[in-house]
């Protein structure tokens, strides 16, 4: 038997396991294509593709990698110092993930938020639309005060990792 798997690994150049996972990917993409082109109004759903594909690349994707290298550049002037130690703990992850979770909020939102749509929406249901933007405004700085406590709690580790002396006693 592990000489037929290795045999596999050989010919395929990965694990029996991954050519499983991709077959499954491939029949569930199947499975997809051929609901989305039994629909009616199909060449509809791939203009929104094509149209969500050509704005995130051409359009999200350049301003998100701009934001993204000012924020690099922004936390290498923060810490520069005398001597070139990288810091501790890297602050990127930490405005990363946040700034990630309120803009696709925001992205998925953002009609109720800018309160569009607002006589459609109250007969749907019931509600006015005025609460959004405190809302998202309000799990976006709880997203940011998390992650500034998971970094505080990062450095305060590293910084007492660093202090410690070891616990080995000095050989006599």
């Amino acid at each position: 038997m592990r000489h037929r798997l290795a045999a596999i690994k050989n010919f395929y150049g990965a694990a029996p396991l991954h050519l499983l996972a991709l077959a499954v990917c491939f029949a569930l993409a199947g499975y997809a294509a051929s609901q989305v082109l039994s629909a009616p109004h199909w060449p509809w759903i791939f203009v929104w593709f094509a149209g969500a594909v050509i704005g995130h690349d051409l359009v999200a994707f350049p301003l998100y990698a701009l934001a993204d290298r000012s924020l690099v550049r922004a936390l290498r002037a923060l810490h520069r110092s005398p001597a070139p130690t990288p810091p501790l703990v890297s602050a990127v992850n930490h405005v990363r993930l946040p700034a990630l979770g309120a803009g696709l909020l925001l992205l998925l939102f953002l009609p109720v938020i800018i309160q569009r749509g607002r006589p459609s929406y109250t007969d749907a249901t019931g509600r006015t639309q005025q609460d959004y933007l405190g809302h998202w405004s309000l799990v976006t700085a709880i997203l940011f005060a998390v992650s500034a406590v998971v970094y505080a709690l990062r450095l305060g580790r590293a910084l007492h990792h660093r202090r410690a002396p070891d616990d080995d006693p000095a050989p006599l």
